[in-house]
């Protein structure tokens, strides 16, 4: 000590470590994020929102420096306030793991082939914005009545969407027969029970089952959500009738992959499946044909 100190001028001690004040509050995010991640690396996200929720409230406090008595007392109660949140976010946590790690049976079709994967995260996705039948406009700004348009992807296929402007995506509606069926009711229910004995996993598709989700036979809309087995992604297919025309006997069509850029042909598959017993019935339903989509089936490893 006494050599060290001849460097100071007199006697004065020699200069103490300068430690900085780490708030209460901001010690217990920390732990809370370590815990957090020790339990899953999942769980570091759940307490970003708290966090920066946090950080926001900090601010104004430092900023305040007109009442140091005042400023500390609202730090106590916002430390407070800290410890309870932490714990929201272990519980909030936690839960999400153990719904996105072990999904419910709730989550799955009744119809699927198999249970093996009950045990894996599915990724169902968020339903579409805006299905169904309505005013849509095409790519000079025209509007004109339909089903939802495809994107850019080739994971899709509409017959409302033009084929000028679509050509890769478009396919022919399908028609029933007016000399069979009288009625868009009887169409529609004919319709119906052709969806609803579809086969599950056949193709190597749809292994995790489907739902019917709507369907509205005065309306003539049917609107159905299927599974893939693995992963659980679902992709969306709709029938639906455009226009109040009592003596419309078509229905347009609408396949299309929630998930990714390729389908791998899924959405091919799946409506050719439909359309080949439809036609047994005496329909009009062309599908999905390799010789108007060879793009598709270079891309997506389809071959009709």
């Amino acid at each position: 000590w006494f050599h060290n100190n001849i460097t100071h001028s007199s006697c004065s001690p020699p200069p103490q470590p300068s430690f900085h004040y780490v708030p209460h509050r901001t010690i217990m995010k920390l732990v809370s994020i370590i815990a957090l991640a020790g339990i899953t690396s999942s769980v570091a996200f759940t307490g970003v929102p708290l966090l920066t929720a946090q950080a926001s409230r900090i601010a104004p406090l430092n900023g305040n420096k007109s009442n140091e008595h005042d400023s500390s007392m609202r730090e106590e109660d916002d430390g407070m306030l800290t410890r309870r949140e932490t714990l929201k976010s272990w519980v909030v946590g936690a839960a999400a793991i153990g719904f996105m790690a072990f999904p419910g049976k709730a989550t799955a079709f009744p119809n699927k082939i198999s249970t093996q994967y009950d045990d894996r995260p599915k990724q169902r996705g968020a339903k579409p914005q805006a299905l169904g039948v309505a005013t849509r406009k095409d790519l000079y700004g025209e509007e004109y009545l339909g089903l939802k348009p495809c994107g850019a992807a080739p994971n899709c296929f509409c017959s409302s969407d033009s084929l000028e402007d679509a050509p890769e995506t478009n396919i022919p509606p399908f028609k029933w027969s007016t000399d069979k069926i009288s009625s868009r009711e009887d169409a529609f229910q004919q319709l119906y029970e052709v969806v609803k004995a579809y086969q599950p996993g056949q193709s190597n598709i749809d292994g995790g089952g489907f739902d019917i989700v709507t369907f509205d036979p005065k309306a003539g809309y049917i609107y159905v959500q299927f599974q893939s087995l693995k992963n659980g992604y679902i992709d969306d297919l709709e029938f639906a009738v455009v226009g109040d025309d009592k003596d419309n006997n078509v229905v347009q069509v609408r396949s299309s992959s929630r998930f990714g850029y390729l389908d791998f042909g899924v959405n091919a598959k799946r409506i050719n499946y439909l359309a080949n017993i439809l036609r047994a019935k005496g329909w009009d339903a062309p599908g999905v044909e390799l010789a108007t989509h060879k793009l598709y089936g270079e891309m997506d490893g389809w071959t009709g």
